[in-house]
């Protein structure tokens, strides 16, 4: 398990800005992050743009125009609780 975090932001598309602002904030290298919901229409914030990964449901990317950008990473429901598994913390952000 790993001692870093992993953030699931799960916020509406209004909200979603100031819950990245205020992740950039205390990030630290080596979380994660899963954009959950109408978070992903906020996949062009700078402080996503700054990460190597971002986390995507499959189901959730429906909602943007492919081709993805190289550091989205689609996950099944499978590879999320698989994720899941893999972090001590998993923060939820609304």
């Amino acid at each position: 398990m790993s001692n870093h975090t992993l953030y699931l932001i799960q916020s509406t598309y209004a909200a979603t800005t100031q819950i990245l602002d205020q992740l950039a904030q205390f990030y630290t290298t080596g979380d994660q992050v899963v954009l959950m919901g109408e978070a992903v229409l906020q996949l062009e914030h700078s402080f996503l743009q700054s990460l190597q990964q971002v986390h995507i449901l499959e189901n959730d990317a429906q909602l943007l125009i492919q081709p993805f950008p190289e550091q989205i990473k689609l996950l099944n429901y499978a590879d999320f609780a698989d994720l899941c598994l893999k972090f001590n913390r998993c923060i939820s952000m609304k």
